[in-house]
């Protein structure tokens, strides 16, 4: 039988492969692997969040799974559309002991996918979803009364927590700056144009209008050419184009060029490296692709002309 996790989490045909009721029994496995790692101490129970895109499947699976968590005696907090990158600071930021994103990325509407946050912020490791994997359709004893998890939604918190990280993270004045946005109707649709406007930018947006079936339907970073347009007949100074869930963009410039940071990100990467050099030891803080993005373009660079490259496996974990 084929490994149910991919390079990055369970991920499918809605309602085909990836069922209400598989998402309940990933929910139940991942709080028993939880609670094998973490004890509960006292009355305290552990804690996960929930996040998901804007397609209309994640609505029912969003709820599924925060039904297996809770009755597998986890407290879950559903913070309803966030970029997944805001799972992972939430996750981290405030102890939280599980988070799951709910989400396929750049993949076409009617996909799905759900992934899990380890305490920290970080993805679960492979020992970590194979024993989920294994524990999937294992019997086991269910909490009752007071020992079964609550269900609460904090989505406003969440998405105001997140917009304040994300300014108080890059410390700079946007003001002055005209920026087109390209939210491919996805998770970013609100926090993305939200959170350049509170760093003092003037915000144009397309593809910020979700209905549940339009997520990355001809926008977005997998179909840069209508940021490139709109760029242009605007007169913005820059663009940004997000995937469905916010964790890759392509950014365009009024210099005609496109660099998407997921496909072909040289410039993009190399400048961040540039940046951070003449004031930070690069072999401290080296700039680390995956590999199957960027590893080999950046590392046509003339040696010595940027940062550190380690490899680090496809899917995002570090």
């Amino acid at each position: 039988m084929a490994r149910l996790f991919g390079t990055d989490g369970v991920r499918g045909l809605a309602n085909d492969l990836l069922t209400p009721a598989l998402a309940v029994q990933l929910g139940e496995a991942a709080a028993r692997v939880l609670t094998e790692k973490s004890p509960a101490k006292g009355n305290k129970r552990p804690r996960a969040i929930v996040g998901r895109d804007t397609r209309a499947s994640g609505e029912f699976l969003d709820h599924a799974i925060s039904a297996g968590l809770a009755a597998s005696g986890v407290d879950v907090t559903r913070v309803g559309v966030l970029p997944t990158p805001a799972i992972a600071y939430l996750t981290a930021a405030h102890d939280i002991d599980l988070g799951v994103m709910i989400s396929a990325s750049h993949n076409p509407f009617p996909d799905n996918g759900i992934k899990f946050f380890a305490r920290g912020g970080f993805k679960l490791e492979d020992a970590g979803e194979d024993r989920i994997e294994a524990l999937l359709t294992a019997e086991h004893e269910r909490p009752t009364g007071a020992a079964v998890g609550r269900v609460i939604k904090g989505e406003t918190v969440a998405d105001q927590a997140y917009i304040n990280h994300l300014v108080a993270s890059t410390g700079t004045d946007l003001s002055g700056l005209r920026i087109a946005v390209d939210a491919a109707n996805g998770a970013a649709s609100k926090v993305g144009p939200a959170a350049l406007r509170a760093a003092g930018a003037e915000v144009l947006v397309i593809n910020a209008s979700p209905d549940g079936l339009n997520i990355n339907a001809q926008a977005g970073s997998t179909h840069p050419e209508q940021l490139q347009n709109y760029v242009k007949f605007v007169g913005a100074d820059m663009g940004v184009a997000y995937d469905g869930d916010a964790d890759r963009f392509a950014h365009y410039v009024r210099k005609d060029k496109i660099a998407a940071a997921a496909a072909s990100g040289r410039p993009v990467v190399a400048l961040c490296g540039k940046v951070w050099r003449p004031q930070r030891d690069p072999s401290a803080y080296p700039v680390c692709p995956t590999c199957k993005s960027i590893y080999e373009q950046m590392s046509q660079s003339p040696k010595g002309n940027g940062p550190r490259r380690p490899r680090f496996p496809f899917g995002g974990r570090g």
